[in-house]
C-alpha cells in the first residue's frame, strides 16, 4: 500500500508530509533487559582435619578387633597365671610412670604387692615359665621375653597414660584387701578393669580413622585445612 503524501507551507517553504503507517506510529517496545550475570562460584573453606584422641600419633599401630568383636590384646586369651603376671607388670609400669601427686599411692601399693605376695608371685613366675616351655621348648625364654616386652609397651602407651594411671591406682588400692590365696582370682577381674581404658582409647582411635578417611574423600589427601576451594 502506498503512503499518502501531503504538502504544508511553513515559512514560505513547502514541506512534504508522509503519513506514517501503523507499524511506525505505534510506540516502539523497549529492548529486553540483559540476562543477569551468573553468580560467582561458591567458595568454601577446607575443613580442619580430624584430630587423633589424646593427641596420639596420626599413624598409630595397634591390634584390630577379633572375630568376636573384642579387641585383640596381650591381656586377653591368656592363662590365669599369665594374667596375674601381666597385672603385676602393669602395676610395675604404673609405679614407674604415674608419679604425680594424685597417683603417688600406686608406688606404695605396688611395693606392698611385692612384699605381701612375694611367695605367690614367685610361684606364678615359675608357672608361667613352665607354660612357655611346654609350648615352645628349650627356646621359650626368648619368646616369653618378646611377649613381655609387648606387655610393658602396651601398658606404657603415652596417650593412654592418664586413664591408665587412674585405673591402676584403683586396682592397687583394692590389693590391700586381698589374701595371697585370692591373688590369682583378683587378677582375673582387676586386669580387665585396667584393659578397658585401652579398649576405650582404641575405639575412639578407630572413629578417628573413619573420620579421617571421610575427610580425605571429601577434600583430597593434599588439601590444606583453612584454605578456600
Amino acid at each position: 500500500m502506498k503512503r499518502s503524501v501531503g504538502k504544508l507551507v511553513v515559512g514560505g517553504l513547502m514541506v512534504a508530509l508522509v503519513a506514517a503507517g501503523p507499524a511506525v506510529a505505534a510506540k516502539r517496545k523497549p529492548a529486553p533487559a540483559p540476562a543477569p550475570a551468573p553468580p560467582p562460584p561458591r567458595q568454601v573453606y577446607v575443613a580442619w582435619k580430624p584430630v587423633p584422641p589424646e593427641h596420639a600419633a596420626p599413624n598409630l599401630a595397634y591390634r584390630p578387633l577379633g572375630p568376636d568383636g573384642v579387641r585383640l590384646s596381650v591381656n586377653r586369651n591368656i592363662s590365669p597365671a599369665q594374667a596375674l603376671w601381666n597385672l603385676r607388670s602393669g602395676l610395675n609400669v604404673a609405679a614407674l610412670n604415674c608419679r604425680d601427686a594424685a597417683h603417688a599411692e600406686v608406688l606404695v601399693n605396688y611395693r606392698y604387692l611385692l612384699k605381701a605376695h612375694a611367695k605367690t608371685l614367685r610361684a606364678t613366675n615359675a608357672k608361667v615359665d613352665a607354660e612357655w616351655r611346654a609350648k615352645y621348648g628349650a627356646g621359650f625364654v626368648k619368646v616369653r621375653e618378646k611377649f613381655m616386652t609387648e606387655v610393658y609397651n602396651h601398658f606404657a602407651m603415652p596417650p593412654v597414660q592418664p586413664a591408665f594411671c587412674n585405673a591402676a591406682l584403683a586396682v592397687s588400692k583394692d590389693l590391700k584387701a586381698i589374701k595371697p590365696t585370692g591373688l590369682q582370682a583378683f587378677a582375673a577381674t582387676a586386669l580387665p578393669s585396667i584393659e578397658i581404658v585401652f579398649d576405650d582409647f582404641f575405639k575412639r582411635y578407630d572413629q578417628y580413622r573413619a573420620d579421617m578417611a571421610a575427610w580425605e574423600a571429601r577434600w583430597g589427601k593434599d588439601a590444606v585445612p583453612g584454605t578456600l576451594v
